[in-house]
């Protein structure tokens, strides 16, 4: 499946119905969360968020598909967590999110969203900081307002998610040394959020906290695994359903997964490779060569089998959670859903 995916990056994947489910159960928390910000920063918010243009005008059937959330309604509902407490949790989860891309598009100079401006370009990047800021603040106050037996815990979990995304990050910007750094570096970036999203349901339910463990792993796993499909589309992705320039980590000299891959093949096309990204290429030929040099290297099927390995590896640990058939068949649906995006 992963290898369809990275194929052509231009198929539609059908989103599972547990999207639509997720969203309905979590936006009502979403928007009471941000409502409650100073106006300035709502604005931007609202606008990072989808759901109104730079003039503040709502802009009707928009925002995103909020996967985060729905691993945490799917990780509440496997131990029970009643319908408030999912929500809160699962829109905390997803206010962590988006102040990650906020902070993310500022440090990578990401002009571009969901095929609008980013909120750095469109506001100030001030302003985007200080947005992304209030939504880290509003994820942490939300876990802490309901009356789940293990809020506290949960509030906990989210600062320690948020520092090791700090960590990621950090771990992204100095650029990865070698594939065990790249590694540890999609382990905290990418990793970490999903599994706070997929434990943090077992944690506001202070469930046995071997079982929120189980989740927490599968979520790390994941993430890595989504991290090496988004490395697989910043090379070969359609710029049409990516929202992003074609080749965009080349142009940016990321040594992603498939680049790592590549350049530690021991092929003489990996010699080539090196002396091609002692520079970021800018130019379009310069971009179609190197991406030419990553897969004749092996790169960009090494990263689809690392990819699968992780995925599995997930679905492994998933396998010895115990939740109810329906739980286990939304789970199934979204995490095939996730491998297999082409956006």
């Amino acid at each position: 499946m992963i290898e369809e995916a990275t194929e052509s990056a231009t198929m539609a994947v059908d989103e599972p119905a547990v999207l639509a489910r997720a969203r309905r159960l979590v936006d009502p928390a979403l928007r009471r969360a941000v409502a409650d910000l100073p106006a300035t920063v709502r604005r931007i918010a609202e606008y990072h968020l989808g759901w109104a243009d730079a003039d503040g005008v709502p802009r009707p059937n928009s925002g995103g598909k909020q996967v985060r959330a729905a691993l945490a309604v799917l990780g509440a509902e496997a131990v029970g967590v009643d319908r408030h407490a999912a929500a809160a949790g699962a829109a905390a989860v997803e206010l962590m999110h988006n102040f990650t891309l906020l902070h993310d598009d500022i440090m990578d100079g990401d002009g571009t969203r969901r095929h609008r401006p980013t909120a750095w370009r469109e506001f100030g990047i001030g302003p985007a900081l200080l947005a992304g800021d209030a939504l880290l603040v509003r994820a942490v106050e939300l876990v802490q307002d309901t009356t789940a037996p293990g809020a506290p815990d949960a509030a906990r979990l989210l600062t320690r998610t948020a520092m090791t995304l700090v960590a990621g990050q950090s771990a992204d910007l100095d650029g990865p040394r070698d594939l065990a750094s790249y590694r540890a570096m999609a382990a905290a970036k990418t990793g970490s959020l999903l599994a706070c999203a997929l434990s943090i349901g077992p944690v506001l339910a202070a469930a046995p906290p071997a079982r929120a463990a189980q989740l927490s792993r599968a979520g790390t796993l994941l993430g890595q695994a989504f991290q090496a499909i988004d490395d697989l589309l910043g090379v070969w992705g359609s710029p049409e359903h990516t929202g992003k320039p074609a080749g965009s980590d080349l142009r940016e000299g990321k040594r992603t997964l498939p680049v790592l891959l590549a350049l530690d093949s021991g092929t003489p096309h990996a010699v080539t490779l090196h002396k091609l990204l002692a520079r970021p290429p800018r130019r379009t030929d310069e971009l179609r060569a190197a991406a030419d040099l990553v897969e004749a290297a092996g790169g960009r099927d090494a990263a689809v089998v690392e990819a699968s390995a992780l995925v599995r590896d997930a679905r492994d640990t998933l396998s010895s959670v115990p939740m109810k058939p329906e739980v286990r068949a939304e789970l199934t649906a979204l995490t095939d859903y996730l491998t297999r995006r082409s956006c």
